[in-house]
């Protein structure tokens, strides 16, 4: 059995969870969040605390997805999420504008990604963004895709990485 599923999500203050038909609508102070309920789940709201069940015994893996969905869209509505990136490199800046983030990353030319609806993003300083939302999955793939658009080379560490994330520096090959 899934262990997600033995102890029931609570649900924080100023945060409302209804189930109409087959989804779960989440909303809280930071917004709206809806999710398809499986058919091999079933949902249950009592009290400040929601409940996932499977239909049948071998249905558990489904159960244990939808919980783990469930509470990161109870963390989001309420806290949020938010993911950070490094630039490292000789002249690599970022600049936020509004629904846009302009990269100067060692190309010919700047690169202007646009943010999803739902996603902001700030640049505290030139060499640091941060990307928040209320929606884990698509703050990840933002970060993701701007992270992809020069990916850490491994002989001198340059280009865009996640603020923890750890790049082994490999080696130049020497001549004999």
């Amino acid at each position: 059995m899934s262990r997600l599923i033995r102890l029931p999500a609570t649900i924080p203050d100023k945060v409302k969870v209804v189930i109409e038909n087959d989804m779960i609508l989440v909303e809280g102070p930071l917004g709206k969040l809806q999710q398809k309920v499986l058919p091999q789940t079933e949902v249950i709201v009592e009290d400040a605390t929601v409940k996932v069940k499977p239909t049948n015994l071998k249905d558990t893996m489904y159960a244990g997805s939808t919980m783990a969905f469930i509470k990161n869209m109870l963390k989001g509505v309420s806290e949020g999420f938010e993911k950070k990136l490094k630039l490292v490199g000789v002249g690599f800046r970022a600049q936020a504008q509004g629904d846009s983030l302009t990269l100067s990353v060692g190309y010919s030319h700047p690169i202007v990604h646009k943010m999803p609806t739902g996603i902001n993003v700030e640049t505290p300083s030139q060499t640091d963004i941060t990307i928040k939302g209320n929606d884990k999955q698509k703050v990840s793939q933002v970060a993701a895709d701007i992270r992809a658009l020069r990916k850490p080379e491994p002989y001198k560490g340059k280009g865009i990485r996640y603020e923890d994330e750890m790049v082994i520096i490999k080696e130049t090959k020497k001549k004999k």
